[in-house]
């Protein structure tokens, strides 16, 4: 998942991050830049599970490649909840949007 930060997914390219061209309002880029960001944060909440536990769930102890399987699935299940609804993080992200 790329990292980028909200205004830089919903700026177009060409436009200055602080232009309020119609096209970086778009409600469509909005609730995708929110659902990016909400995987984002259950991805790091799972890492941080992972990190704090005895070992990963994939159960092939601290060695390289499961390390890197178990963040390929965190990435991925984050990103499918992110999807579903989630936690309700996109949600309040768009309803931020709606205000302004």
């Amino acid at each position: 998942m790329n990292s980028l930060g909200l205004n830089a997914i919903l700026t177009t390219p060409g436009s200055s991050a602080d232009s309020k061209s119609t096209s970086s309002r778009d409600p469509e880029k909005i609730a995708d830049a929110a659902k990016q960001f909400e995987a984002l944060m259950i991805e790091e909440m799972l890492k941080s599970a992972r990190a704090s536990g005895t070992g990963d769930w994939s159960g092939t102890g601290e060695d390289q490649t499961g390390s890197t399987m178990s963040e390929m699935a965190e990435q991925q299940f984050a990103q499918l909840l992110a999807a579903k609804g989630g936690f309700g993080i996109a949600k309040l992200v768009v309803a931020g949007f709606d205000k302004k």
